[in-house]
């Protein structure tokens, strides 16, 4: 199992942060939304199986992308006019990029990592 990072996140607009594809796409209204739906996004394998489904070959797609961390902690709130995300996940960053990029597209950017 890898180490526990702590993933310090920003979104600049999150009423507009959609992800490429609507099936996929979150579609809340809120910081607490969001947290809600990148938390079941690391915790069960159900976005991954959404996405996979969409591909060309199903079967052909590694298993190894759909890992995910039912001990993940996700917290969100408004800060200014962004919002602030805290991630604490033992998955890796490309795991996370990968479910981010779902949900919400290129609509965020990592400032930090930290061992958690």
């Amino acid at each position: 199992m890898n180490q526990r990072s702590h993933y310090f996140l920003q979104i600049q607009d999150l009423a507009r942060a959609r992800g490429s594809q609507p099936e996929l796409s979150y579609d809340g209204a809120g910081p607490n939304d969001f947290a809600a739906a990148l938390r079941e996004a690391l915790c069960t394998p159900a976005l991954f199986q959404r996405w996979r489904a969409m591909q060309p070959d199903p079967d052909q797609v590694d298993e190894r992308l759909g890992v995910t961390d039912q001990s993940a902690m996700v917290n969100a709130k408004l800060v200014d006019l962004h919002t602030e995300v805290d991630v604490i996940t033992d998955l890796p960053m490309n795991i996370v990029r990968q479910r981010l990029n779902w949900l919400i597209g290129m609509s965020w950017q990592l400032h930090d990592v930290r061992p958690a």
